[in-house]
């Protein structure tokens, strides 16, 4: 019998829609390819030409709107805040993003970037928690901030 602490801290995209209520389109973590509970997570997001944000985001020069980066970054503390609780997503509550304070967007991300998502927490109290974040592709950072999240029951 294995507990939490011996698990293998990586994740395949079924092991990541265990942790996340996003489908496609919105779903924009591939995997997670490191994690400490309480600490830290490493993800990617592969991107692709096919995104559909692409047919207008730009059609002569498709750029991954920034938005979404942040809502990337976002996934990947709500895959870590649900490791660290030892739970998952369920029809009672959501885990939302609630805050962005110092973002900042250092050059665009385009079909064929690989995106390291990082995200280390920095506080928790009860169900709020506090991150800093940064995206980077081929080790240059695209976009850093400061995140917030809670998790919140919907019944």
């Amino acid at each position: 019998m294995s507990n939490e602490k011996d698990e293998i801290s990586v994740m395949d995209i079924n092991e990541v829609m265990k942790h996340l209520p996003h489908r496609y389109p919105f779903l924009l973590i591939d995997r997670v390819i490191d994690f400490k509970l309480g600490e830290s997570l490493h993800a990617i997001k592969n991107i692709t030409v096919n995104e559909p944000c692409f047919t207008g985001h730009f059609p002569h020069r498709p750029v991954m709107p920034g938005v979404l980066i942040l809502e990337a970054l976002a996934q990947a503390t709500g895959i870590l805040a649900f490791k660290t609780m030892g739970e998952l997503p369920d029809a009672d509550s959501l885990y939302y993003f609630v805050g962005i304070d110092n973002a900042r967007f250092k050059r665009p991300v385009e079909p064929g970037d690989q995106v390291q998502l990082k995200v280390e927490v920095v506080k928790r109290k009860r169900d709020m928690w506090k991150f800093k974040a940064e995206a980077t592709v081929d080790g240059t950072v695209v976009c850093s901030a400061d995140l917030m999240c809670a998790k919140k029951s919907i019944v």
